[in-house]
């Protein structure tokens, strides 16, 4: 069982004081290691298999497989994590996915067929392991109560930033300039020893916790309208990445400069990573929901285009653009979690959204693919434009879905009333406090400061401007 971290109240909040947080740097850097190849494995799988087949459309079906059976596995990993604790699941899934991946490449370069590389690419998806709510649940329990929580939350948002944009740059250049396999050797070896470290980091560990020990009654995340728009706006931010990735890689190929591809994508990923990190350090003065609309306004704009681009110049400036409004969409998606979901299901949340991400970069690499394989890389850039123009009319359609909703707290038979409504006198950061996860940049204020409003015995509601 961890403790919280006591810091002092009058430091300005900074990511410096944040990583000096006794036992940060214990899981901040093993978590990363291990949650970087997230980003490695769809694109190391669509380069060796289109090596090996000459097809993007058979390496855009390997791929799908991939994202859909990691999406699908994702949630459950989250729950059971919840109730067993992190090394508990951590362990054997690691172990099971680099088994998985080194049998998938091994197929891939002994020429198997592409229903025994969708196969095996099953199990090489269902064991991906959730690093990110695993650390944003450690930044929690070390810094309950703390002004440091938004901090850890931008934080957090900018590592999964890093993490989508640089791992298909590395896994490019391993794959284009090493060996077409070595993106997924990479990738195994990444996620077997930052996970295995990350595991044996026991003592910052929150403690597991089963569903009805203090007589709280379950939630499930899915259960949340709010959560479901989100999972479909995040559908159409993974298809930008999976298109992007397809569509670069055949560009590259039809201009005769295939390393061009890793330049292009860090192209794509410095305006990613450039908004990421203004998007931490800005106070916002607007509420989350009017941002993630704006900014998926801005990434749908950018999206619709890709495909006039007829030259490395120009798309590098488009896929510049492109970048610096998937930022604002993604973290801004991650941070209204705490608004939207409670407490006892948030880890689940976020594995949702982080499944429904690999979700619409699998489709989106399968679309691509074939749309590429039949007409060129133009036609591939027409699957971002699709996949975010339809996520943006649901936003649009949907948008008072995720305004803030109080949490329910279910109370058992056998617990005092005064228990329950001993909350409403508690201090007003104690919701904030529950996840590190759920703070976003907007939430750079202490929470004292926020308006709240009382909604029956025990709740006290943050209240978003928006």
């Amino acid at each position: 069982m961890t403790s919280a971290v006591t810091t002092d109240n009058s430091a300005r909040p900074g990511y410096g004081q944040l990583l000096r947080t006794p036992g940060a740097l214990g899981f901040v850097l093993p978590g990363f290691a291990a949650r970087l190849p997230f980003g490695m494995l769809t694109i190391s799988i669509l380069l060796l298999v289109q090596h090996t087949t000459g097809s993007y459309g058979s390496a855009g079906i390997v791929a799908a497989v991939t994202g859909v059976s990691m999406a699908l596995s994702a949630p459950l990993m989250g729950i059971f994590t919840d109730r067993l604790g992190q090394s508990a699941v951590l362990v054997p899934v690691v172990l099971a996915h680099s088994a998985a991946v080194s049998g998938l490449a091994a197929l891939a370069l002994l020429g198997a067929p592409v229903w025994a590389l969708a196969l095996a690419a099953i199990p090489a998806g269902a064991s991906v392991p959730q690093v990110g709510p695993m650390v944003r649940a450690r930044w929690a329990a070390r810094l309950e109560g703390s002004p440091l929580l938004p901090t850890a939350a931008a934080f957090e948002s900018v590592t999964d930033e890093f993490t989508f944009v640089v791992g298909p740059v590395l896994a490019t250049a391993l794959c284009t300039g090493v060996h077409p396999a070595a993106g997924l050797v990479t990738e195994a070896t990444l996620t077997l020893l930052g996970g295995l470290l990350f595991a044996a980091r026991r003592a910052t560990q929150p403690k597991p916790h089963a569903p009805s020990a203090n007589g709280e009654k379950r939630a499930f995340a899915l259960s949340f309208p709010g959560l479901r728009v989100l999972i479909f706006a995040f559908l159409g931010i993974g298809a930008v990445f999976g298109g992007m990735q397809v569509s670069l890689a055949a560009f590259s190929n039809e201009i005769g400069n295939p390393g061009a591809n890793g330049l292009l994508y860090g192209v794509f990923a410095a305006g990613n990573m450039i908004a990421g990190i203004a998007m931490g350090a800005v106070a916002w003065k607007i509420g989350p929901r009017r941002r993630l609309i704006v900014g998926y306004i801005g990434l749908t704009a950018a999206a619709s285009v890709l495909w006039a681009a007829h030259s490395m110049i120009l798309l590098g400036a488009l896929g510049l653009v492109v970048g610096l409004f998937i930022a604002p969409a993604l973290i801004t998606g991650y941070t209204m979690v705490e608004q939207l979901v409670p407490a006892n299901a948030r880890t689940e949340a976020f594995t949702w959204l982080t499944g429904s991400i690999a979700f619409g970069q699998a489709i989106a690499v399968t679309l691509a693919g074939r749309l590429t394989d039949a007409h060129g890389s133009s036609y591939g850039f027409l699957v971002p434009m699709a996949a975010t123009a339809l996520a943006l009319t649901t936003l649009l359609a949907l948008r008072g879905k995720l305004a803030p909703k109080a949490p329910s707290r279910i109370v058992s038979a056998s617990e005092p009333a005064a228990s329950a409504a001993a909350p409403a006198t508690a201090s007003a950061t104690a919701p904030v406090a529950a996840s590190v996860a759920t703070a976003g940049p907007n939430a750079s204020a202490p929470a004292a400061r926020n308006r709240v409003n009382e909604r029956g015995m025990g709740h006290r509601v943050p209240v978003t401007v928006d």
